[in-house]
């Protein structure tokens, strides 16, 4: 399958009017993003690796005039270099305004039955492990900054309910560090890893709530409803998860997400409550620290596309996502990757 190559450059090019992805990088306009400032990280691990990610829509409405179709865009961050970006079809890539996703976005004219496209890339992925020592006191961020990380989003709830239940949580806790932390410790122990209920994977502040069960998005939405009802701006990032151990070649992997929260002044601070669940040894280590196992595809949740799409919002952007003249339609992702160190 021949491979149509798109430097970063060419992206940045492509995507925001703004800032393109080096917006990412310290001082690269964050405000939509959540940046570890490295100033803030302890010397780490890092895993280098190739992924081939294939989306396709097997099943398209015969007579359908146009078909739209999305994909996620890694990008360069403080923590993953992404090199060698190519899609087997050229195409249009932009970035949403939101939270600067960047999206890579495919229209044909009377499609036929079926699509497929393929992704393929190297990512450097860096473990985080912050300097908690650093933030035990904090600087100040201007008021109106990071907004979109301090409000509710559909599922994700701020509400007189959540800010009861926070203030009890963080009761004696002073600075978003302490705050955070006590957040933390509840979801750990509040939340139980289980995939076997109806209602996981939306990412549901009111299941978590109810349930105590659920998978990493579950887990987040509660951490970041319970850190937003106290001011704290709090977010999520959604990608491709590899196995702990390193393989020469995996064939598939499952995706994860995992969350931050702001300490004012300072930097994001990475927690994932999930895999602190699952991993009760490495508790302490998860709680401001991510391992280099992973990938960013996006962040944050409720997002309109670009171009924009004719549906809903979607909650949020991992797999592919399609519309049949304007209606969604099901689509499919498989993915695999290969370590390079």
């Amino acid at each position: 399958m021949k491979m149509c190559v798109m430097s970063l450059a060419t992206l940045a090019l492509l995507s925001c009017a703004g800032p393109g992805p080096a917006r990412l990088m310290e001082g690269g306009g964050a405000d939509r993003q959540q940046v570890v400032a490295r100033g803030f990280v302890l010397p780490g691990e890092s895993r280098t690796f190739s992924v081939d990610y294939v989306g396709k829509v097997s099943e398209i409405p015969a007579g359908t005039k146009k078909l739209r179709v999305w994909l996620p865009v890694p990008q360069d961050t403080t923590v993953q270099t992404i090199r060698n970006l190519s899609f087997s079809r050229p195409a249009r890539v932009g970035c949403e305004p939101k939270y600067g996703n960047a999206i890579a976005c495919w229209e044909l004219e009377n499609p036929g039955g079926t699509f497929e496209v393929a992704m393929k890339f190297e990512c450097t992925r860096l473990e985080i492990r912050t300097d908690l020592a650093l933030l035990k006191s904090e600087g100040q961020d201007p008021d109106d900054s990071f907004s979109v990380f301090k409000k509710a989003d559909r599922l994700v709830l701020v509400d007189a309910e959540m800010k009861k239940l926070s203030d009890e949580i963080v009761r004696g806790k002073t600075g978003a560090l302490e705050k955070g932390r006590a957040i933390y410790d509840h979801v750990v122990a509040k939340m139980t890893y289980d995939k076997n209920h109806a209602g996981w994977g939306l990412g549901s502040t009111e299941h978590a709530c109810r349930v105590g069960k659920g998978n990493c998005t579950d887990f987040h939405a509660l951490f970041n409803s319970l850190c937003r009802a106290q001011g704290i701006a709090s977010g999520f990032e959604i990608g491709l998860y590899l196995p702990y151990q390193r393989k020469s070649e995996e064939k598939l992997g499952g995706y994860h997400c995992w969350a931050f929260f702001r300490v004012p002044g300072k930097t994001w601070v990475p927690v994932d409550c999930s895999e602190a669940s699952r991993f009760g040894d490495r508790r302490e280590f998860f709680f401001g620290g991510h391992t280099s196992n992973r990938v960013t595809l996006s962040t944050g949740r409720d997002i309109i596309l670009e171009p924009a799409q004719s549906g809903e919002p979607l909650n949020y952007f991992l797999n592919p996502y399609a519309e049949a003249d304007g209606k969604p339609v099901k689509t499919e992702k498989t993915w695999s990757y290969k370590d390079l160190n």
